[in-house]
């Protein structure tokens, strides 16, 4: 039986999952963690629901796709490395290079790394990932599906910023967006369940995890979106400030005596967002159960840029039709949802409270609200399946 793999590398983790290339089935998934890092581990979990999981010295990505190649053999995932015959990666920051998902060769695996700049805690890690697979499986076609594609269709008064404009002629300075690939599975998943074409369709996309997003999903495409230049705009993330004014952080800085915006830059990335207000916790549901009056603040600031960014997007397409939560905070996270949603009565809102706290695939409002609001699960990974599918043309 052939089979598809699609991979996800983070700077320290390997998320995968295999794919059965005749009926999109998931055979296993699981996950390479602390790569690079003391007490390394791998899991597996089978069709079965059986898992396993172990310590495993992951010094780097070629460890874990070793790693990984061994136990789908050890599991009976697969019986020979022949059986797969295609292999998708996540990649963040395809920059303007990439308006598709892409067949990685050695010319477009030298492009990943050099759009490092964009996503530098990305890139890298999904470039030596690729890499790792072309050298153990160097007659399968892997392919790349980039965070930034489906944002390629945004228009220059949305991904402009208002800055000298040479710097984007020279530099290509501009808005790239990311989590594309799990806006445009949540988008044509919730096409489906309205019963609509999404060319008809005005949706908002909540992507709510570690990383956070909104995006403006208009006639089947991209029309704006909460992240720029990088994935460290838009709303409050875990780690990540989302919006700053520039000349706070050179107050801030001037204040510390720091020299080196690149300091300022990791404070954003990684001591920011909810754990910078909260002082406790960059997870959403740490925060949600704390007493302390910082993690109340750094919750109700985490719904209220959410709030900001739909609000804007209603406003720049002229209505929606639906406000869309997915991700670990957005298919999970109930009182944020009704929070958010409160702000939205003057639409035509109406939360179905017993729905909404299912935390389940479908419609949280009543079939009277005008604006409807659906949890819909992302699966990235059978998005870059079908693209796998598609560009190798393996059927």
């Amino acid at each position: 039986m052939d089979k598809v793999l699609a991979i996800n590398s983070g700077s320290s983790s390997f998320k995968y999952k295999i794919f059965s290339l005749d009926d999109e089935q998931v055979l296993a998934s699981g996950l390479g963690d602390r790569i690079g890092i003391d007490g390394s581990t791998f899991s597996i979990k089978l069709a079965n629901g059986e898992k396993h999981e172990a310590e495993v010295d992951l010094p780097n990505q070629e460890a874990a796709v070793q790693t990984l190649l061994k136990w789908l053999k050890e599991y009976g995932v697969i019986e020979d490395v022949k059986e797969i015959v295609g292999v998708g990666h996540r990649i963040v920051s395809g920059g303007d290079l990439f308006p598709d998902s892409a067949i990685i060769d050695k010319d477009n695996l030298h492009k990943v790394f050099d759009l490092a700049d964009y996503a530098p805690l990305h890139n890298p890690a999904e470039g030596r990932g690729i890499q790792a697979f072309m050298e153990l499986l160097p007659n399968v076609p892997q392919v790349g599906v980039f965070d930034t594609s489906f944002h390629q269709s945004m228009d220059a008064v949305h991904y402009l910023y208002s800055l000298p404009y040479e710097y984007y002629e020279k530099y290509k300075v501009r808005k790239y967006g990311a989590h594309g690939t799990s806006v445009r599975f949540v988008s044509q998943r919730a096409a489906e369940l309205m019963g609509k074409d999404l060319k008809d369709l005005k949706l908002i996309v909540c992507h709510l995890g570690s990383g956070a997003s909104v995006t403006a999903v208009k006639d089947g495409k991209c029309y704006d979106t909460s992240m720029g230049f990088s994935p460290l705009a838009g709303v409050t993330m875990g780690t990540r400030s989302g919006d700053v004014d520039p000349s706070a952080l050179q107050h801030i800085m001037h204040k510390e005596g720091m020299t080196d915006f690149d300091e300022m830059i990791d404070i954003l990335n990684h001591k920011s967002g909810l754990l910078g207000i909260s002082g406790i916790s960059s997870d959403k549901r740490d925060i949600r159960n704390s007493d302390s009056p910082r993690a109340q603040l750094a919750s109700d600031i985490f719904d209220d840029r959410v709030v900001r960014y739909i609000g804007s997007y209603i406003a720049e397409m002229n209505g929606a039709d639906a406000i869309i939560f997915t991700a670990g905070i957005g298919e999970h996270d109930d009182p944020m949802r009704k929070d958010v949603l409160s702000k939205f009565t003057y639409m035509g809102v109406e939360v179905d409270d017993a729905a909404n706290e299912s935390n389940e695939e479908g419609f949280i409002t009543t079939k009277d609200s005008k604006l409807k609001a659906l949890v819909i699960p992302t699966d990235e990974e059978l998005m870059i399946e079908r693209d796998v599918v598609r560009l190798a043309k393996l059927k």
